[in-house]
């Protein structure tokens, strides 16, 4: 499976999930962190689709995507050690653990595959 194939929809699920809490809860804050980060995810898994149509790997996507999860992993994390909460915090934390091993996983076995030429 290739990286921009889970970057892009996790990134649309952060954006909603910012929008969401600002919708119940007002909070700016939440809809902030939620649309940047996941603008900047989906930017990367663009980024990597596109080098993947040239059959390259995107060096500076597969950084940003893991730098990106680990983030959201340890900053949600602690406030889910904090609060308690499994929504959002709990939640975030949980996906975004799955999403840096991922990452991870990728960097390690060096990136996205390409298909074999058919003849």
């Amino acid at each position: 499976m290739h990286d921009f194939c889970f970057t892009i929809p996790y990134g649309m699920l952060l954006i909603g999930g910012g929008f969401i809490g600002y919708m119940k809860k007002g909070s700016i804050t939440s809809f902030a962190g939620g649309a940047g980060t996941g603008l900047l995810l989906i930017l990367a898994g663009y980024i990597s689709l596109k080098a993947f149509e040239k059959k390259k790997n995107s060096t500076i996507a597969m950084v940003l995507q893991t730098v990106i999860a680990a983030a959201l992993t340890l900053v949600m994390g602690q406030r889910y050690l904090l609060t308690g909460k499994i929504m959002p915090a709990g939640l975030v934390a949980g996906i975004s653990a799955l999403m840096t091993c991922f990452y991870v996983y990728k960097i390690a076995t060096g990136g996205n595959k390409f298909p074999a030429k058919a003849e």
